[in-house]
């Protein structure tokens, strides 16, 4: 593993925050700087979380604490969808689903991670 790009977890995180940009710059005018700037930063916040926690990857602690912010990101990005909903300012049911669900799979796969770094510390390349 030579970057944080060959994380998968990186790669999914970036490709939502691109999704997530685009759909918010279609959301009605009121909430383009409410929900759209909150579900924007959240969004974007968990790949960016995903690269520092990478860049201090040397050592162990440091790394778990971004990708623990990196997983409270992705659900500050879920809640983020569900008020946009739930509000009716996102009225395409089958996005809003379909999004919930892909970062709520992500959720799950950050949570894993930090998991596998916790428990194979030794065995994370250029951990050294």
């Amino acid at each position: 593993m030579k970057s944080y790009k060959d994380l998968n977890i990186y790669l999914e995180a970036h490709q939502l925050a691109v999704e997530i940009h685009r759909l918010s710059l279609q959301l009605p005018k009121f909430e383009l700087f409410e929900e759209g700037s909150q579900i924007r930063r959240s969004s974007k916040a968990v790949s960016t979380a995903i690269v520092e926690g990478y860049g201090r990857k040397r050592y162990k602690a440091e790394f778990i604490k971004f990708l623990t912010y990196a997983h409270t990101e992705c659900d500050e990005t879920i809640e983020h969808l569900n008020y946009l909903f739930e509000t009716n300012s996102l009225t395409n049911k089958e996005l809003f689903e379909t999004l919930r669900e892909k970062y709520t799979g992500l959720s799950k796969q950050i949570n894993k991670f930090i998991d596998w770094v916790e428990n194979n510390w030794n065995n994370f390349p250029s951990a050294e």
